[in-house]
């Protein structure tokens, strides 16, 4: 399982994004916060599609986090990047 936190500015994108995320078996926990309970698979592709499409058209405050749980290992995009402070999560 993985939970996807994002703040991306542009609405087309957000609402593209948004939509991309419902597609691949993500399910809405808050407003820009999903989680994604499915095959490795999936969530693989899922995380290629992110890297590959949308983290290029990022602008400089735009950021995704994908936080894979049970291994703790976090995975930053866009502006988060920069952000190198701890982050604990249960």
């Amino acid at each position: 399982m993985i939970i996807i936190s994002y703040d991306i500015e542009d609405d087309k994108l957000r609402n593209h994004f948004n939509k991309m995320l419902t597609k691949n078996g993500a399910v809405r926990l808050q407003y820009s916060v999903y989680e994604v309970n499915n095959t490795n698979r999936i969530i693989e592709n899922l995380k290629i599609k992110i890297e590959n499409f949308y983290s290029r058209k990022f602008g400089g405050g735009d950021s995704v986090v994908i936080f894979e749980v049970g291994e703790n290992k976090i995975v930053k995009y866009g502006n988060a990047i920069h952000r190198d402070t701890d982050v604990i999560f249960l």
